[in-house]
């Protein structure tokens, strides 16, 4: 991928998300450095682009941000690609996952998943590592920090993943 298809995909990542994206989000996105990505958000803005710098990341300008939200949800390895789906096809960004475990305390990791590209990703990742996910450390018991554009988008996937059997608790 060239520097304009880059920057093309840049602007289509922002475009279509509801929160900040980080330069270090954007970098391991497209397999170059950060430095890479403030260069080429530097050129998006000089060619008019309204792009602005949150404490969180890159976001256009007056996109509305939605709101921030978490779950409390329990399953096994074999269910991370459904619950991904239920909150992404529902119009949710998983923003990170949360354990609480017994000796260690909390412990959480970046994730930024947006779509099921996105999802299957990540599990493809943990299955070529052959490593198990985060959420195994607390026998399956982990949150996410959603972001929605409303509460009737936080309404669809808490519905959605009662319906699958694995919503603890959700704000």
């Amino acid at each position: 991928m060239n520097g304009e298809e880059r920057r093309k995909a840049i602007l289509f990542k922002l475009k279509n998300s509801i929160s900040p994206i980080s330069a270090s989000t954007l970098a391991t996105d497209f397999s170059v450095t950060r430095q890479i990505i403030v260069a080429d958000i530097a050129l998006l803005r000089a060619s008019g682009i309204p792009i602005s710098a949150k404490n969180r990341g890159y976001i256009l300008d007056g996109k509305n941000e939605g709101l921030r939200k978490r779950i409390a949800v329990k399953h096994g390895k074999e269910e991370v690609s459904n619950e991904f789906y239920a909150i992404v096809d529902n119009g949710g960004k998983i923003i990170d996952v949360i354990v609480e475990h017994p000796v260690y305390g909390r412990i959480s990791a970046e994730l930024n998943i947006s779509s099921r590209y996105d999802a299957d990703e990540f599990v493809k990742k943990i299955t070529q590592a052959g490593v198990n996910p985060l959420s195994l450390l607390t026998e399956g018991l982990h949150i996410h920090t959603i972001d929605v554009k409303d509460e009737n988008t936080f309404k669809r996937i808490t519905d959605k993943l009662s319906e699958l059997g694995i919503l603890i608790e959700s704000d």
